[in-house]
């Protein structure tokens, strides 16, 4: 197998609630102010209503559950789901708290995700039957990801 460029997608920070401490850790849920995407074959816009992440944290991790709707640049809707971890360094958790100060770099920290893809436009039901991967980094505001698609070799 090998990992193929499928796209870069960045989702815009919003507001969050914090609901509190929990038997699995403090929840989370980070609000999305939208977004945009782009590779080789997709390329549109994040819709702001529907997107959010349902983050877990512990002491040193964020644990990802994150929903979007993306747009494609010829009006298909895409169903976006991904989950994943986020090492809790001293570099992101100023990220995540600083008010739109600090970014953080690819591979600086553990931050992986398994993006997941649906929709029913026949145009892009490929991307229905895809697994991918994806790592994460942290700018001010947003967060930038980049999504690599598994495939054989």
């Amino acid at each position: 197998m090998k990992l193929e460029a499928l796209m870069n997608f960045t989702i815009d920070i919003g507001d969050g609630l914090d609901v509190g401490e929990g038997p699995y850790g403090n929840r989370f849920i980070g609000e999305r102010n939208g977004g945009h995407f782009e590779g080789g074959k997709l390329k549109g816009s994040i819709r702001a209503a529907g997107s959010a992440d349902w983050l877990t944290m512990t002491e040193d991790f964020a644990h990802l559950d994150v929903r979007a709707t993306f747009v494609t640049h010829d009006d298909a809707l895409i169903y976006v789901e991904y989950f994943g971890r986020l090492e809790l360094t001293p570099a992101t958790q100023a990220a995540l708290e600083g008010e739109g100060e600090g970014d953080t770099e690819f591979g600086e920290a553990y931050f992986f995700t398994t993006p997941r893809m649906q929709t029913g436009d026949q145009r892009y039901r490929w991307v229905n039957n895809i697994v991918c991967v994806a790592r994460g980094r942290l700018l001010a505001r947003c967060v930038e990801y980049e999504v690599l698609q598994v495939v054989n070799s």
